[in-house]
């Protein structure tokens, strides 16, 4: 498929997973901006107007196409680019295991841990109901990292999108080093070029914009 690709992201937000998984595919894309507070591009414009959530990731094809949600937007990088190897094969087990990882992040460690944890206005009653879930998540995460260096057997976009959530770890005073193959992997996916040039350059941006 000819054409690039836009991504709109908020640096070290989950689109990070977006941005790795297209430096690992030597993609072309255009990377805009979005300010999540204000829900604003860096032109001005709205950002409602691309996406009625006001979320990243969005991933935007040159034909005015877009497609939204992790879950969705890292299988079809994947499969737009076979070439990086970032996925199963469709129709396969290790695909669908693919998909329960997606979601197992997405759900139980994003939405279920971290959003409520990172929130700066969360109640704190709700703070120590997503605190408590962590062990019961990182428990099994660490049991399968003692035996696979991945999450799949091969590296896959589910291992970008589960470091991006990590790195939000320190942050929220969840110290990974408690569960010893978790930081392992963590440390093993971030040394990947491809990881450490998306984290960097997004890291830098964070730097200079406003907060």
């Amino acid at each position: 498929m000819d054409g690039s690709l836009d991504l709109y992201f908020a640096p070290l937000a989950c689109s990070l997973a977006t941005r790795i998984a297209l430096y690992e595919a030597n993609a072309k894309a255009c990377y805009i901006q979005v300010d999540t507070l204000t829900k604003q591009l860096a032109d001005g414009g709205d950002f409602f107007a691309v996406n009625a959530l006001g979320q990243v990731p969005v991933l935007r094809e040159d034909d005015g196409w877009t497609l939204t949600e992790n879950t969705a937007v890292l299988p079809y990088v994947a499969d737009r680019f076979p070439e990086a190897h970032l996925a199963p094969p469709p129709g396969t087990r290790e695909r669908a295991r693919l998909h329960q990882w997606l979601g197992f992040i997405g759900t139980e460690l994003h939405k279920a841990v971290f959003v409520p944890l990172l929130g700066k206005e969360t109640d704190e009653a709700v703070k120590a109901y997503a605190r408590a879930k962590v062990a019961r998540r990182f428990d099994p995460l660490a049991r399968r990292l003692e035996t696979h260096a991945y999450l799949l057997d091969a590296y896959s976009v589910a291992d970008a999108y589960l470091v991006t959530v990590l790195n939000w770890a320190p942050y929220v005073g969840i110290d990974v080093s408690q569960w010893p193959a978790l930081a392992t992997y963590a440390q093993r996916v971030r040394e990947r070029p491809a990881v450490a040039r998306a984290i960097a350059d997004e890291y830098e941006i964070f730097r200079r914009t406003p907060h």
